[in-house]
Order: C-alpha cells, then sequence, then structure tokens
C-alpha cells in the first residue's frame, strides 16, 4: 500500500511522542561505553552507547533507539503494491534493567518489516497488523548468571534473521525468514552450561493468541564458531488466521544455523524444514511442506564500510489439483533469491542500500509477480538511512 503524507505524518507525530516521554520520564542521561545483548544485532551494523539513568527503586536503565526511513522501486509488483515506495522503517526506543535478579526489556515505537516476494506495506499497517506499538517486552527473572526466565512478548527462537531491519546483514527479510514466526507471546526458560546454552518456551507460536506452541533452542558456541538447532510446533491446530498469523501456525519447523564469525567476516549457512499437516477441518485440504538453505555472508571493510550477501532456495511440496496448502507461489512451488547489501556506519547514523533478485522456478499461474500473477522474477532496490541513539 502507499502510504499518505497525512498518514506518515501521524506516525512521525506519535513515535516522536514516544521518545519525547521516554526520555523525559528519567534524569539526564550519562552515555556509558558498554554495549547491550539486546535488541539482538547480526551486524555490520551496530547500537549506539546506551544512556543510562538512575530510576530510584528501579536501578540503574538503560535506554538507545533508532530512526530511519526506507524507500523502494521494483519491477513486477502485485495488485495493491506500487513501482515506488518510501515510509518510515523504524523509529523505536529500547528502555532495558540489565542488572539484579529481576530485569525488563521494552521495545516501543513504529516498525516495518519489509520482506522479498511480499507486498510493500505501509509502517502504520505494519503496527497495526503485526504486533502493536510495543512488539517486544518481557520480564526478566535472573535468580543466577545461568538461569533466567523471560515472560512476555518475546523474539521467536527459530532462523537466521531477526524481526526488524536494522537487526540484519540485509534491509529485507528472506524467503525462509517469511516461513517462520516473528514475534510470540508466552514464557522462555534458559539455561547457560558451559560452552552450551538451551532455551524452552510455552507460547502463542505465530501471535495467534493460542497458548499451544512449544519452542525450544540449543546452542554451542566455542570462539568464533557456533551452532544452533531450533525446533517448534503447534500442539493443538485453529482456523484463525490474521496476517501475523499465517497457515503456518498449524505446522512445524525445525533449523539448524552454523555461524563464524571472526576478524571482517561474518559467514552464516542454514538450513530449514517446515509442515503444515493435512486438516480439513480448520481449512487445509492437503497439507504440505518446506525445504530451504540459505548462505549469509558479511565483509566489513575499512572507514565504517560493509558489504553484505544473502543467497537462498525454497521448495514446497503439494499440488494444486490436490487443493494443496500454498506456502510460497502456489502449491508445489520453489524459488530461489539473491541480495546485496553495501552500507556504511560513521557513529550514530548509517545509510545502505539493498538490491536484491527473486526467481520462482516453479509457480501457479496467478501466484507468481506482476499485476496477473504471472511472471516470475521480481527485481527490488532499497535505499534504508537513519540514526541510532
Amino acid at each position: 500500500m502507499t502510504t499518505s503524507s497525512s498518514q506518515c505524518g501521524l506516525v512521525l507525530k506519535w513515535m516522536m511522542g514516544v521518545l519525547v516521554i521516554a526520555w523525559g520520564a528519567l534524569a539526564p542521561p550519562v552515555v556509558s561505553g558498554q554495549s547491550l545483548p539486546t535488541p539482538a544485532m547480526t551486524g555490520p551494523l551496530q547500537t549506539a552507547s546506551p544512556h543510562a539513568f538512575d530510576a530510584g527503586p528501579f536501578g540503574q536503565l538503560d535506554i538507545t533507539g533508532i530512526v530511519s526511513g526506507v524507500g523502494m522501486v521494483q519491477g513486477n509488483h502485485v495488485p495493491g503494491d506500487d513501482t515506488a515506495q518510501a515510509d518510515l522503517s523504524n523509529g523505536q526506543v529500547f528502555i532495558q534493567k540489565t542488572s539484579g535478579w529481576w530485569q525488563f526489556y521494552l521495545q516501543a515505537g513504529a516498525y516495518n518489516i519489509p520482506a522479498l516476494a511480499t507486498p510493500f506495506l505501509s509502517t502504520r499497517d505494519a503496527i497495526s497488523d503485526f504486533y502493536g506499538p510495543l512488539p517486544v517486552g518481557y520480564l526478566k527473572l535472573a535468580p543466577t548468571k545461568s538461569f533466567s526466565i523471560l515472560i512476555g512478548k518475546l523474539p521467536t527462537l527459530m532462523g537466521a534473521e531477526y524481526t526488524f531491519t536494522f537487526e540484519n546483514m540485509n534491509i529485507e527479510r528472506g524467503l525462509l525468514w517469511n516461513q517462520e514466526n516473528a514475534v510470540n507471546r508466552g514464557i522462555q526458560v534458559n539455561q547457560a552450561l558451559g560452552e552450551f546454552t538451551a532455551s524452552l518456551s510455552w507460547n502463542d507460536g505465530f501471535y495467534s493468541n493460542r497458548y499451544s506452541w512449544l519452542s525450544g533452542a540449543l546452542a554451542y558456541a566455542n570462539g568464533p564458531h557456533s551452532l544452533t538447532f531450533s525446533a517448534m510446533g503447534n500442539l493443538g491446530q485453529t482456523a484463525f488466521r490474521t496476517l501475523a498469523t499465517p497457515v503456518q501456525n498449524n505446522g512445524s519447523m525445525y533449523a539448524v544455523v552454523y555461524t563464524y564469525t571472526k576478524g571482517n567476516w561474518i559467514v552464516q549457512p542454514y538450513y530449514q524444514y517446515s509442515d503444515v499437516p493435512t486438516n480439513p477441518s480448520i481449512g487445509i485440504a492437503k497439507g504440505a511442506s518446506t525445504r530451504g538453505a540459505a548462505l549469509l555472508v558479511n565483509y566489513n571493510f575499512k572507514h565504517g564500510c560493509s558489504l553484505a550477501g544473502r543467497g537462498e532456495y525454497l521448495s514446497s511440496t503439494g499440488n494444486a489439483h490436490e487443493q494443496a496448502v500454498n506456502l510460497l507461489f502456489g502449491p508445489g512451488s520453489g524459488g530461489w533469491s539473491v541480495t546485496l547489501t553495501p552500507a556504511f556506519q560513521d557513529h550514530g547514523f548509517f545509510v545502505r542500500g539493498d538490491f536484491s533478485f527473486v526467481q520462482a522456478t516453479h509457480f501457479t499461474p496467478g501466484d507468481g509477480f506482476g499485476p496477473l500473477g504471472m511472471n516470475r522474477s521480481q527485481p527490488r532496490g532499497q535505499l534504508e538511512a537513519g540514526f541510532m541513539f
């Protein structure tokens, strides 16, 4: 959808109101040189140094944030989309307490979640249709350094890419990410033991408000190497659907992610499998599954410059004759994508571009690209610029 100037103005005014309230409610800030683990970021972008506040009975609180905009041009746009789009990509504040046996994290403001092979959604609609003006927020109970319990709106344990643009190597999320959930509400238990970290969560999956999902992850880290296995699945079934709760909410998913981080390099290959079973009672006449693999690479040059790349392939089972569920470009479809993202960051300021190309290797007529869904490919160019503070 195209965001009107009045809608963009409302979002900007609302976002600035959040900044003023969060900033003014506390004492004048003192900049701390220590970076924070949240929000999680793969790189190459780096968060600004946090501002520390003495909040009385709450102890020390840290605040960081981001303001950024994004513009996009594309070919073979689908009905309801447009050749060119622009909007606020982030207007968020992150407030957190990171010490003591009880802690918390609040992420509030405006956001946009652009993804390959999906129509551009305005920031105003993204807030309304996805996770609201507080997309992530949770209480953390940490009785020991190695054990913690999180309660609230939590980032998913699944996959290699995070939800918001600034957290990732590329501006847009990929084809594999689009099969995953992003934010779920529930409770999560974390236990670290040497080089291993295990997490287990009871939650509502794809933001369904139906608490029937079980998610888990086991990670091993040793020097520059890390390996993570994650799994999640719905122990129940529901016909409930929204943009944030697609048909994948009735399935299960598994992923293996390897990450190498050393010097100027980040290399991250991963494999992913998902399955949505047959269940006519909730409108799934024939189930289907997906298999995919991706490789993400980033190299940091001198003077704040970097270049990131992502290549991926995803295929789905089923066919239209059996009325199999559509998980990609129609039943039994497949496709690949490639994305290049040069970036520059100087202290809090950053600017970067995405150059992406998606190709459907198999698709159902009407479920491809273009005004009639008959095109196999879609090129895109994006530019994002902003400030982290």
